[in-house]
């Protein structure tokens, strides 16, 4: 998996900077999310101001857990795991600096226009034509120092994990540039070249494939080279991963138009998209069985390994979310789920079960590597793995009941033929769940913060070690 020669050097400085980012960005998005949570329950905390409004401040939110805290763990764990496995140095240091920098410029940006009302107003893709040309050259970089990188391994083998981080990228390239299409008319206003279906089905091929490619085949690389790596075990099979990797290239391409029943789209697209949804479940669960029996014979490690938790629990939430979503796409189901919360508790399901945990296993197996020292506190890591699973476990259940409720109470009618409930009625009812949701978010960041902390003090105590040596050696 890895090459033999362990005295080769890598340029790990980016990847710590990328490894930092990461977390801050954690704490920084989970933040928004809980007080955009708090607005839906307590209106008051829109403080009347159009910056801090809900419909400003969630666009904000999305694109810091995605591209901020989610873009920062694919680039410090793939910068990484190909240099590891390919027994050679990034192709281009100067360039991943250029990655860093770009990327982070980027969410500063977004930090600054979304605020300011400055959006395409299109999902997972509200950053103005100037910013979407620099995300293309950013990524484009990223992409092509991962492909030297691996051009110039010294192994003849190309390990999955880069085969999965290859997808994500390759896909995300043209994706976002084909659903970034626009014509400029100010210097951050322009419209898109799509014009009413087209838009919408332009639009959710990127959205779902954002999901498919970015947040699952990027996190499925990352999977696949730590999880192994902190068990300390080959992967379960070699086989079944490669087959994970075919079937989800080729099948999620298909799957954006389930977002699109009951609308002006062509029915038999979405009974396509559907039927390729729930064709998709085995190939998903596969891929989960398959890092989770790379355990076998070995459960015992979980009992003492806090990390290893993270990365099983988010293997189990992949499981989860990629059945409960073909399941959503279905029509029936769909009728009722779709506009409701049940939506909202399925992206959390996997945005915070599956990309956040194994994001953060990633990094507490990268923080000791990198800063050649034992972690700060491991009972602080397993203060944020309950911290974590107990704040997804409150989020989702409140948004599935608050979610279904709605449904229920939207197509409920009297024996008139009339709705039985206003919609207020229904927002009203949606009250307490809105406030749990509010909790769980809330305990899901505490986690966040403990783990920045643990983070930092690990990085100070790496810093002071030195000294302490130094001084040792002198007495």
């Amino acid at each position: 998996m890895e090459a033999t020669d362990v005295t080769q050097k890598y340029d790990f400085n980016v990847v710590r900077w990328f490894s930092v980012a990461t977390v801050v960005y954690l704490v920084f998005g989970t933040f928004v999310g809980v007080f955009i949570a708090a607005q839906l329950a307590w209106p008051v905390f829109n403080f009347d101001s159009p910056y801090l409004s809900f419909g400003r401040l969630r666009p904000l939110h999305t694109n810091a857990v995605i591209f901020a805290f989610g873009g920062c763990v694919l680039m410090a764990s793939a910068f990484y795991s190909v240099q590891r496995t390919c027994g050679v140095k990034l192709w281009s240091n100067k360039m991943a600096w250029f990655t860093f920098w770009g990327w982070n410029l980027i969410i500063v940006l977004a930090v600054i226009t979304l605020p300011l009302g400055l959006t395409q107003g299109k999902e997972y893709a509200e950053l103005e034509w100037p910013i979407d040309i620099l995300i293309a050259v950013v990524w484009v970089s990223f992409t092509i120092n991962f492909i030297m990188t691996i051009a110039t391994r010294k192994s003849s083998h190309i390990y999955v994990s880069n085969w999965f981080f290859l997808g994500m990228m390759v896909m995300i390239t043209y994706l976002h540039v084909v659903n970034s299409l626009a014509i400029p008319v100010e210097m951050f206003k322009s419209y898109s070249i799509f014009s009413s279906v087209q838009d919408a089905m332009i639009q959710w091929w990127w959205g779902h494939n954002a999901v498919g490619f970015y947040l699952t085949a990027g996190f499925l690389g990352i999977m696949y080279y730590f999880v192994p790596k902190q068990a300390d075990r080959p992967i379960f099979s070699y086989r079944l991963s490669v087959l994970h990797f075919w079937c989800l290239m080729f099948g999620y391409v298909w799957l954006g138009a389930h977002h699109l029943h009951y609308t002006a789209l062509p029915d038999w697209t979405g009974s396509l998209a559907a039927a390729i949804s729930l064709a998709m479940i085995v190939p998903s669960w596969g891929g989960a069985v398959n890092g989770m029996m790379t355990l076998s014979g070995a459960w015992d490690k979980l009992r003492t390994d806090y990390v290893l938790r993270f990365l099983i629990m988010s293997l189990a939430f992949y499981a989860m979310s990629t059945f409960e979503g073909p399941v959503m796409s279905l029509k029936v189901v769909n009728a009722l789920s779709h506009y409701t919360d049940w939506t909202i508790g399925h992206v959390h399901s996997g945005a915070l079960g599956w990309v956040g945990m194994v994001g953060a296993g990633a990094i507490y197996h990268l923080l000791p590597r990198l800063w050649k020292t034992e972690m700060y506190s491991a009972k602080l890591v397993n203060m944020h793995f309950w911290l974590a699973t107990i704040g997804i476990v409150i989020y989702i259940v409140a948004m599935w009941i608050s979610g279904i409720m709605q449904g229920l109470m939207w197509r409920d009618y009297d024996e008139f033929g009339t709705l039985t409930y206003t919609f207020a009625e229904s927002v009203s009812a949606m009250h307490p769940y809105y406030v749990m949701r509010t909790v769980g978010g809330f305990i899901y960041f505490s986690g966040a913060v403990v783990m920045l902390y643990n983070m930092v003090m690990t990085i100070r105590q790496a810093s002071r070690e030195p000294q302490m040596h130094t001084a040792t050696a002198q007495a």
